[in-house]
């Protein structure tokens, strides 16, 4: 199951208010909570006392919370990796290893308590999983979720991030990645600068930074960054199917019904035999095999344009395409809609037969 989360820094907020988020959030189904314990000051009882009552409220609102820590912390607060019984009194659902070990005490911790799952960091592209994998670790027990980056232009490149997350997946490893809220200005660090896994995503509207981690189908879980997301942003996220790509596009109002209802109704995937220039959907052609597509909208196409080819075209009538590049047009393919802007690069991510949808702005 794909999930959403939210994340918390009891150092930096009050308690009232992390726990008003974490009740709004479980509102809209969020299932996983990150906070840190990297940059916190203090000793066992302080941490007690600034995450017990946190971690409590999460749990009594069914949903996870996974502390990010290091051999550091380890050390600081006098913790074996052989006992990680003070993880448990706090109620955690895990520990998320920023730094790791040598390999072993990893697998080691995977077995030292049933309850308390060991979450890796995904994203630098060692061999660091394979090893910890070699001295044969409770699986069930290992996770892996990516970093975040408050700096702007350090975030992960996207080929870098398929690659790393390959790693995990392969292994079967449930894996999660992060996202940025434009209305947030709180994370660990004091350099603020958005919050998200992958570079190319700190501009953008949250929901398609979402949208992209879910259609890479490497990413299982979807938590955004810093803290506080809006109601809005929280909304906009539970709304998405994190299983069907689905693309916003502005519908031609003079377009004809039939054509509307092909676009915004009708089940779409792409051909298995996929174009450079075309994502294309052509049940609809079947289905509607004796209906006149009239012309009635042909300009040049663009990178981004939806069609519904005409009567014109003979037995290709009815099929609904997605330009993936400028196109001349034959003066037989009507042009309804366009995909929003920012939306535009999810095309290049559709695969053969991947299945998706469309909404009306």
């Amino acid at each position: 199951m794909r999930r959403l989360g939210i994340s918390v820094y009891p150092m930096h907020s009050s308690a009232r208010e992390i726990e008003d988020y974490i009740k709004l959030a479980y509102k809209y189904n969020f299932k996983r909570i990150f906070t840190c314990l990297l940059s916190f000051d203090g000793s066992k009882e302080v941490i007690i006392n600034n995450f017990k009552k946190i971690i409590q409220c999460a749990n009594e609102n069914d949903m996870e919370v996974i502390a990010d820590i290091s051999p550091k912390v380890f050390d600081e607060l006098g913790i074996d990796y052989k006992n990680l019984d003070f993880f448990n009194e706090l109620g955690l659902y895990g520990i998320r290893l920023d730094l790791g070990f040598t390999g072993l005490e990893e697998s080691i911790m995977s077995f030292t308590s049933k309850k308390l799952k060991i979450e890796l960091n995904m994203s630098n592209g060692t061999k660091y999983i394979d090893n910890i994998f070699s001295y044969m670790p409770n699986e069930d027990n290992i996770l892996g979720c990516h970093n975040f980056y408050p700096h702007r232009y350090t975030g992960l490149s996207y080929e870098h991030f398929i690659k790393t997350s390959k790693q995990f997946k392969s292994l079967g490893i449930r894996t999660a990645a992060f996202i940025s809220s434009h209305s947030a200005d709180r994370g660990p660090w004091p350099v603020n600068e958005g919050l998200c896994t992958l570079e190319i995503h700190r501009e953008l509207p949250i929901t398609v930074q979402a949208k992209h981690l879910w259609t890479s189908d490497l990413i299982d879980d979807v938590i955004i960054a810093n803290a506080f997301a809006s109601e809005e942003e929280l909304k906009a996220l539970s709304e998405i199917d994190p299983y069907v790509l689905t693309l916003n596009c502005e519908i031609n109002k003079n377009a004809p019904e039939l054509e509307k209802k092909i676009v915004l109704e009708e089940f779409h995937f792409n051909r298995g035999d996929v174009s450079d220039y075309l994502i294309r959907s052509t049940q609809s052609r079947v289905k509607y095999k004796d209906h006149n597509f009239e012309v009635f909208n042909t300009p040049d196409i663009r990178r981004g344009d939806v069609i519904i080819e005409s009567s014109l075209y003979g037995h290709y009538a009815g099929e609904m395409q997605i330009a993936k590049k400028p196109m001349k047009n034959s003066g037989k393919s009507n042009v309804i809609g366009r995909i929003a802007e920012e939306e535009l690069f999810l095309i290049d991510t559709i695969a053969p037969w991947q299945k998706f949808k469309l909404v009306n702005n």
